[in-house]
């Protein structure tokens, strides 16, 4: 893991001058997939799949369902595409996948990737911290490494944006109580799965008092174009976040980004 960067040649930071209202910069980015790079998009759903469903096993799991691959993964594993919830589950999903994926290949960190595959309710987000990434340096000393905890929020459709990078700013504010228990479910997900050497390496930061090291907290935003608005990101503010020095802003946007969204589902089932 992760099964490929190459989608995120398409994610291009964009110079600006946001801040929030109490100075507190924005990082601001747009996405603009080419959605006829077939060969791209085909690696980018494999990416995108293999965080409900590893490839290998997708056969033993769909196993006396009488469902096909395709049939699985749309009937059991990924939010459904206009029920209920299903929609804003799947928005949110994608946008956190996004931000790991920026978190890796632009932070330089490593992020386990177990959140989606252990839903109970595939309609429903997995509770805990958005995201989770370490950095690890020296291998017998912790001084140095790095502990990223982000949260994540998105809008992908109505007509009154909301104010998601505020809700992710307060949102950060519990991800240190959140802490424990979310490195011990990257821990056990990461221990089911026999990944042995990744269960040392989040052993690492579960000790801060015996094994130290340093940790910064994120907060980011997804919009559609239609519903990113200036003054709704500048309006935001994190002074009454207890990191707030150690707290970076990531906002993204990109147009009709719902419609990807679902054609990534669907390429994503369509070629398991």
């Amino acid at each position: 893991m992760p099964w490929t960067s190459e989608h995120y040649k398409w994610l291009i930071e964009i110079k600006n001058n946001l801040t929030t209202s109490d100075g507190k910069q924005v990082i601001l980015l747009e996405f603009k997939p080419d959605l006829g790079d077939s060969d791209v998009m085909t690696k980018w759903a494999k990416h995108f799949r293999n965080h409900y469903c590893f490839d290998n096993e997708i056969d033993l799991l769909r196993d006396g369902t009488g469902f096909s691959r395709k049939e699985y993964l749309s009937n059991i594993k990924f939010p459904t595409e206009s029920r209920g919830f299903g929609p804003s589950v799947r928005a949110g999903d994608f946008g956190e996948i996004l931000i790991a994926d920026y978190l890796e290949f632009v932070m330089g960190h490593w992020v386990p990737r177990t959140r989606y595959g252990n839903k109970t309710i595939r309609d429903e987000s997995t509770k805990g911290s958005d995201l989770i990434g370490f950095k690890l340096f020296d291998p017998f000393e912790t001084i140095n490494d790095v502990l990223t905890m982000l949260e994540v929020k998105a809008q992908f459709s109505g007509e009154k944006t909301k104010p998601r990078l505020q809700d992710a700013i307060n949102d950060s504010t519990k991800d240190e109580l959140r802490k424990a228990e979310s490195l011990n479910a990257i821990k056990q997900r990461l221990f089911d799965k026999g990944k042995f050497e990744e269960v040392k390496k989040v052993s690492r930061f579960q000790n801060p008092v015996d094994k130290p090291y340093k940790e910064q907290c994120g907060a980011a935003a997804l919009f559609c174009d239609k519903n990113f608005d200036n003054q709704i990101i500048t309006q935001a503010t994190t002074i009454d976040h207890p990191n707030n020095s150690n707290l970076f802003l990531v906002v993204i946007k990109g147009a009709d980004l719902m419609d990807i969204v679902h054609h990534l589902y669907n390429i994503a089932a369509d070629e398991a």
